[in-house]
């Protein structure tokens, strides 16, 4: 069952895809019913990626291997590690929760709509699983077509040119980043000591030392393309459209799993491929990422329009993510992961929220709502707990994901940190605001008055929402083990500095024992018994284990060899990934 557990919920959707194809688009009811089994199966069925995954392994798991083209050397080759199985599994039950939620909202061509879902569905899961860059490249177009349609058919007022907007822009960033990966393609086979093979393969590529100038230039392609997806300022114009024009499944898909794809690929491909690049790059990564952060919270300050409101939040809490990921350290790179995920509960959550009155009242003013407490309480206690969670309040999701980026990027830069701090506390000022406007006060618009509260379907869509907030909030200590090894995968590669192995020697300096006698490192007792000593390790190490002369926690410049580049603790130079 392990041997195929991916393909089989890579293709439990298109499945039901294929099966809606043959049912009357007269028998709406029973394409609503298919459509929410088969996306529920296709939840289940990944469950049991979270107890299979073997969190001490170093290795792609699940690894699934065929030829598919092999003139040009492409294969069918899937597998995860940490990171991409968390994203599997936040995919399948955000796609769950947005077919669930499409039960009543969508009335004109049922069919179509729940097979563009599905089919958008399987080209999420196929890009997080994929380890071979011509079928990546393959599922990351795929998403394009299915996304256009459910906003250019079911979108509101705005619909065709939000949806042109968001097709053209993904486009050219895909077309970019494609030569990208076709110079690695024909980079590796140029070399000799590579038997002049031509692959795909991505996890060769994770091992090989690309010449730093074919780097810089492909770190370019691919920062286009995924900096698109993001979005990252100043590629972020199409994102308040097309959340604003799309119904509320797609709005909900869009922010919760479609923009991690950007973060996902400059985590898998350009961090462990391109080190050289990415530590050159840093400095555009961070201006641009605090422009994000503080330009998106004052723009959400300003909106009249709730569902734009929580568009332009996504700008500003993306850029804090990629602010932690590139602040390349171990609590700042997980911290970033964790935040992605903690993006896709909360915002998500919010677009439900839009949703709901939105499906009542076909409005999104914010200033056509007020007092909805009174009439919807089961929605305000709801919509407070997705405020905080997006804030950050202790014991909710977000506060975890927050304060592990400001560790890590106060590492790296105490001024980086503030300007993040800045962005947390203008996100309070703009949610909290919009929550005292729609719930609290005197219900002074008579539509409001005879407002449903949430039916048991409407509160099933929060229910698995509400309970990961609380959990990833209070104890997030198993997602934390099962992004370590990935990790420290990105590390090894990007800032070897980090190394776990090298951490216990000089990750932490103790005081000294006596007055102006030189710090010594931690001994092995204190690092066991206190693991933040490890984890957050403020003096980093050279390849060798040596404290380095710099506290900025960034690389030192790598010789462009791959020698400099330690491979990770429980592998041998040359094991195959």
């Amino acid at each position: 069952m392990t041997s195929h557990i991916l393909s089989l919920i890579l293709f439990t959707p298109l499945a039901g895809a294929f099966l809606l194809l043959l049912v009357d688009k007269k028998n709406e009811n029973a394409i609503r019913w298919i459509a929410n089994i088969v996306a529920l199966i296709g939840f289940a069925v990944s469950i049991p990626l979270w107890f299979w995954y073997n969190p001490q392994s170093s290795v792609f798991q699940f690894v699934e291997r065929a030829p598919w083209i092999p003139s040009i050397g492409a294969e069918y080759f899937l597998g995860v590690d940490g990171f991409s199985m968390l994203l599997i599994l936040l995919t399948t039950m955000m796609g769950f929760i947005a077919v669930l939620s499409s039960w009543t909202a969508i009335t004109e061509r049922v069919k179509e709509y729940y097979i563009f879902l599905l089919l958008l569905q399987t080209g999420m899961l196929g890009a997080f699983m994929s380890l071979d860059f011509l079928l990546f490249f393959l599922f990351w177009e795929v998403m394009l077509v299915p996304m256009y349609f459910l906003i250019g058919i079911w979108g509101s007022d705005n619909r065709l040119y939000s949806a042109i907007k968001f097709f053209l822009y993904t486009l050219v960033g895909s077309v970019v980043m494609l030569l990208g990966i076709l110079a690695l393609y024909f980079a590796y086979h140029a070399d000799p000591a590579n038997g002049g093979i031509y692959t795909f393969d991505i996890t060769r590529f994770h091992r090989y030392a690309f010449a730093p100038g074919l780097q810089w230039w492909v770190f370019l392609a691919f920062f286009l393309g995924f900096a698109i997806k993001v979005p990252m300022f100043p590629f972020h114009t199409w994102l308040p459209d097309a959340h604003t024009d799309a119904p509320t499944a797609g709005s909900v898909i869009l922010a919760a799993v479609l923009l991690k794809m950007g973060t996902y690929g400059f985590l898998r491909f350009s961090l462990p491929i391109l080190p050289e690049a990415s530590r050159q790059f840093v400095p555009m990564i961070v201006v641009l990422s605090i422009i994000g952060i503080v330009y998106g919270a004052l723009v959400a300050l300003a909106q009249k329009d709730w569902k734009r409101l929580v568009a332009y939040s996504s700008v500003s809490h993306m850029g804090l993510v990629m602010l932690g990921m590139f602040a390349l350290n171990p609590v700042g790179i997980t911290g970033s992961i964790i935040q992605q995920l903690n993006h896709g509960i909360s915002t998500g959550a919010l677009f439900l929220i839009v949703g709901i009155v939105y499906e009542r009242r076909h409005t999104r003013e914010i200033s056509e709502y007020g007092g909805l407490s009174k009439v919807m309480p089961v929605y305000a206690a709801i919509f407070l707990i997705m405020t905080m969670s997006s804030i950050g309040l202790p014991t909710l999701n977000g506060f975890i994901g927050e304060l592990m980026i400001l560790q890590g990027v106060f590492v790296a830069n105490k001024i980086w940190a503030a300007f993040a701090a800045s962005g947390i506390v203008l996100g309070a000022a703009y949610m909290l605001n919009l929550y005292q406007k729609t719930m609290f006060g005197k219900i002074e618009n008579p539509k409001n008055e005879r407002l449903l509260d949430l039916s048991h379907r409407e509160f099933a869509t929060f229910a698995p929402l509400l309970v990961l907030a609380v959990w990833m909030g209070l104890y997030p200590a198993p997602f934390l083990r099962r992004l370590e090894t990935s990790v420290d995968h990105v590390i090894a590669r990007v800032s070897p500095q980090y190394a776990t192995k090298n951490l216990a020697d000089c990750g932490t300096l103790l005081p000294a024992a006596s007055a102006g006698a030189a710090p010594t490192a931690p001994l092995p007792d204190v690092v066991a018994q206190n693991p933040a000593a490890k984890f957050l390790a403020s003096v980093p190490c050279d390849a060798n284990g040596k404290p380095l002369s710099t506290s900025s926690g960034q690389a030192p410049a790598s010789s462009g060899t791959g020698t400099d580049i330690p491979p990770p603790a429980d592998k041998k130079p040359g094991d195959p990934q």
